[in-house]
């Protein structure tokens, strides 16, 4: 296949270049992220209504995680840029015009339906809850709805983007939606001393206005790459019936995964109140290092997977295998991080107006917990980005199968015995659930590695190079804990500044010192 003259050539360096785009983006909207769950969490703490916003956030989600980036961007981008490397360029506008047509019908239904019906499915995902919890979460869902319809457009602008290798725009944009939602809650508490049953509301309108701002942010950039685009419905255009075809099995995968997410919500919604808001709290925290790691990776090597696909399997096994070591880079400290210094990470953030101490140690519980599994589940993303690439789409929705059931069973196994040790009114219950997707992140993991190197052979980063990882960061933490505890009582921005900032520096210098410095390139 032939590279395109205005492109570097390959192994140059712009993989890397092109993760630390997707990153940069992701990293400017997880700032902004933090200091909208700062603000939250003063407003709210684990309050009825913070359970009502956790649930109405993620029970009209699903929208978005059926139909949004990560399904296009295994069913779309490879096809997508197969057109773009091999100068099909009319082909691949008419191809993306027609998913486009496909997605806005699909999801304007999806919408419409799931607005009629909220008054049905809320109370049965959390029927313990009082008729107010209900009533408000019913108010939040039908005007969080529209939203994820219209970041399901939002994700199409992403594989479009991403294609073009324009990775920074595309991540960057949620920019947007966070500044909307942050200015929703200062102005609805602070300028219009709004209880929080007002504010909640507000704060699900700035929600959705935000996703109104975050796609028309994309739109220029994208047309500016298409020129015209014409949406249509079809279903017979080139690439189409393919793109289908591997829609079905992600689907089909995120489906049962989002009916565990359901169910894992209604599994909370039987705890003690506040379990699902500490959920969301100890979350915000898990997904960081994926999304800034992780998926930063996946998308970034994603389009440039599809146009090796002819390549010789050692060239991709090898490129895998960076990719591996990358993410294991990033992943194994920020899950150590977690479990030794979480409290420091989620006081510093969250330790404010009706968020306290005992929160601050549940969501700590909660957080180490999700991050046993954090490097598996970073790893895993990159693993499902190079099926992808190859057009299978099948092996890692059998294998989502699996782990969602692995993770309910244990989950369930372990949240009722956890919820009877706690602090004040809250309970370690979340944690059980939590342990549950780690655990089955890992038999993720373990499953996608002996499936692709059935196809490409040996990929893996390397048992010699994890080790040293997990020894420069644990020895860090092992200083960051040390310094926590001889140092005298401060605030908790000033103990996490005088615990994570060494135990950053330190990991950075026992890498290099070990052989294991950041740059990780081919």
């Amino acid at each position: 296949m032939t590279t395109p003259t205005d492109d570097p050539p390959a192994g140059s360096g712009r993989d890397a270049r092109a993760a630390t785009r997707v990153g940069a983006g992701i990293f400017l909207s997880r700032v902004l992220g933090f200091v909208r769950e700062r603000i939250f969490a003063y407003y709210f703490g684990t309050s009825d209504f913070a359970d009502a916003w956790r649930a109405a956030s993620r029970l009209p989600n699903v929208l978005r995680n059926l139909l949004g980036e990560g399904t296009l961007s295994a069913s779309m981008v490879p096809i997508y840029s197969e057109f773009l490397e091999q100068g099909k360029h009319s082909e691949a506008n008419r191809f993306a015009g027609a998913v486009l047509g496909l997605l806005t019908t699909v999801s304007a239904g999806a919408v419409l339906i799931g607005v009629l019906i909220a008054p049905l499915f809320v109370p049965l995902f959390v029927p313990l809850w009082s008729p107010e919890k209900q009533e408000i979460t019913i108010t939040l869902v039908r005007i969080v709805l529209p939203m994820s319809g219209i970041l399901v457009i939002s994700g199409w602008a992403i594989g479009i983007l991403d294609s073009h290798r324009r990775f920074f725009v595309s991540y960057v944009a949620p920019v947007f939606w966070n500044v909307s939602v942050i200015a929703a809650m200062v102005a609805g508490g602070l300028y219009w001393g709004l209880g929080q049953r007002d504010l909640v509301v507000v704060l699900a309108w700035g929600a959705l206005i935000g996703g109104g701002v975050q796609l028309a942010a994309q739109v220029p950039f994208v047309l500016r790459l298409l020129g015209r685009v014409r949406p249509s419905l079809g279903r017979r255009v080139e690439g189409v019936p393919e793109a289908i075809r591997n829609f079905g099995p992600v689907v089909a995968a995120r489906g049962v995964i989002n009916l565990s997410s359901w169910f894992e919500l209604f599994l909370a919604g039987l705890l003690a109140n506040g379990a699902v808001a500490v959920m969301g709290y100890a979350q915000t925290f898990y997904l960081l290092p994926i999304s800034l790691f992780g998926i930063s990776i996946a998308a970034s090597e994603l389009p440039e997977l599809s146009r090796m696909r002819g390549e010789d399997r050692e060239v991709l096994a090898a490129r895998v295998a960076v990719a591996l070591r990358r993410v294991a880079y990033f992943l194994i400290p920020s899950a150590i991080a977690y479990l030794a210094l979480g409290d420091v990470v989620i006081a510093a953030l969250y330790e404010t107006g009706e968020f306290g101490a005992a929160q601050t140690l549940i969501s700590w519980g909660v957080l180490g917990a999700f991050a046993l599994g954090l490097p598996a589940s970073a790893s895993s993303r990159a693993l499902s980005s190079v099926f992808y690439a190859l057009r299978d789409t099948k092996t890692p929705a059998r294998i989502a199968y699996l782990r969602v059931v692995v993770s309910l069973v244990i989950g369930v196994a372990a949240m009722l015995p956890l919820d009877q040790y706690g602090f004040s009114a809250l309970r370690l219950g979340a944690a059980g659930l939590a342990i549950g997707t780690s655990c089955a992140a890992w038999l993720e993991y373990v499953m996608l590695r002996r499936a692709l190197a059935r196809q490409i052979g040996a990929h893996g980063p390397g048992t010699g190079p994890v080790v040293r990882l997990a020894l420069a960061a644990t020895i860090a933490a092992a200083v960051g804990v040390t310094l926590q505890l001889v140092l005298p009582p401060a605030q908790p921005w000033l103990v996490a500044l005088e615990t994570l900032l060494p135990f950053g520096v330190l990991y950075l210098v026992a890498t290099a010192l070990l052989g294991q410095g950041i740059s990780l390139r081919r």
